[in-house]
């Protein structure tokens, strides 16, 4: 089996150390030549990277490990690129969230206006990593974690349309999976889904038992009568634990699919505006929660010079899925994922041009997406506006366009109002001058 040189794109991330974790659980089906993790946060990435090099010098000490701060390092000579960036940091994720609260609109990092924003900020980081890595590595792939991850893997099908090696991905579908697995008391590796929609924004239809029996029927009911909650609940801050329980109000008034968490900001967006409070959001929520415990923990491993008895090192479903999604393209597995990419028929009566998120078998020449066929009415609406204010925000940033960043935020279903629009743009452009192009 070929050892693999990988570079983990948002090195300080709070999220590395499960990633970190997975790759040394992993590695009897993806083999490790060199772990390379790069971030422009000098500061947040050496304790992360520190870490790294004890947990790897203790589970995998074959595999060499380093950090930088320097592209023309991280990028060189590569085989895959795992990017988790995100620019702006904390600071502007803060702002993404308060800045529409404050204005009487949804405040959520990848739903609505402040999702539109830190998209606007991403694609230009996008962009850069991507001509970065096909400059150092032309033949790497690069598996793209990058929120939002609908509005960026549109900008880069835009940009790079005959790049057949970039893959954006989602971790929640999977979440999704385990959860359900464990509602009803079964292996989630042997559960097979299907499933549609765009990145935050789809439903699952069925999900096959290793018999093919459709076992989502049973999902519901246990749903509907119990609620739902989290596979790993217990380390869940209090606003996962509340979202995940919206399925319960999103299969009554909508019983024909499993949704996605996210979808509960389109749906229900003034019931979801009350309950969030704007003087401490999800970020603050963060901060105070998994920020601190992860950089307190990864120190203490730093200072005791062992992880073998860390809680920071755990598995999850960020983590095995971006090793694992890694291993199937590696190794011509053929296993199936949740994946976005380029709809072409997928959905037979939506535009080629949706950046689609379904069920494909993936191999060593990436994803061989599974058919929908055609969709009913109610979803090919929801999906076909939001699809409309994805495309009309990565034309306002490739245009620098005013007006179709003004028409995309009106189509958004947690905005509708174009006065409201206006006003939370403008204070959105004012807050994000050092990273978006101006708009005109």
């Amino acid at each position: 089996m070929k050892k693999n040189n990988i570079v983990l794109v948002g090195g300080g991330s709070t999220w590395t150390p499960g990633i970190l974790k997975a790759m040394t659980t992993h590695l009897d089906q993806f083999a490790l030549n060199r772990v390379v993790l790069y971030d422009v946060d000098a500061e947040r990435q050496n304790v992360i990277g520190e870490f790294a090099k004890i947990l790897f010098q203790e589970e995998a000490p074959e595999v060499e490990v380093a950090y930088t701060t320097d592209k023309e390092v991280a990028y060189r000579d590569v085989d895959f690129v795992f990017c988790q960036m995100r620019t702006g940091g904390f600071n502007m994720r803060e702002q993404d969230e308060k800045i529409p609260l404050s204005l009487g609109l949804i405040g959520q990092e990848t739903c609505g206006p402040g999702g539109f924003a830190y998209g606007l900020r991403s694609i230009r980081d996008m962009v850069e990593m991507v001509n970065d890595v096909r400059r150092l590595s032309p033949d790497a792939w690069i598996l793209n974690y990058t929120n939002p991850a609908a509005i960026v893997a549109l900008a880069l099908d835009r940009i790079f349309p005959d790049d057949n090696r970039i893959l954006n991905i989602c971790d929640q579908p999977v979440n999704l999976m385990r959860s359900y697995a464990k509602l009803i008391d079964h292996d989630v590796n042997k559960l097979e889904p299907t499933y549609f929609g765009l990145n935050h924004f789809g439903w699952f239809t069925a999900i096959y038992d290793e018999d093919g029996n459709d076992v989502a029927p049973k999902i519901k009911e246990i749903a509907l009568n119990g609620g739902f909650s989290p596979v790993d609940a217990e380390q869940r801050d209090q606003s996962w634990l509340d979202t995940y329980a919206m399925v319960e109000d999103m299969l009554k008034d909508f019983p024909d699919y499993l949704p996605n968490t996210y979808l509960q900001y389109y749906l229900y967006p003034e019931y979801k505006l009350a309950k969030l409070d704007p003087h401490f959001t999800r970020t603050d929520e963060v901060r105070a929660g998994r920020e601190k415990k992860v950089f307190a923990e990864c120190a203490r491993i730093v200072e005791n010079g062992t992880a073998s008895d860390s809680s920071v090192v755990h598995n999850d479903a960020h983590g095995d899925m971006m090793v694992e999604v890694a291993a199937s393209i590696a190794n011509n597995l053929r296993k199936t994922y949740i994946v976005i990419v380029r709809n072409d028929g997928i959905v037979a009566n939506l535009p080629d041009d949706v950046m689609i998120e379904v069920a494909a078998s993936l191999g060593k020449n990436g994803p061989a997406p599974y058919a929908v066929g055609q969709i009913d009415t109610f979803y090919k609406g929801l999906i076909e506006g939001q699809h409309a204010f994805e495309k009309l925000t990565v034309e306002a940033y490739l245009e620098g366009s005013y007006t179709k960043a003004l028409q995309a935020l009106t189509l958004n279903r947690t905005v509708v109002d174009a006065k409201k629009a206006r006003q939370v743009l403008d204070a959105l452009i004012a807050a994000n001058k050092d990273y978006w192009p101006e708009l005109k």
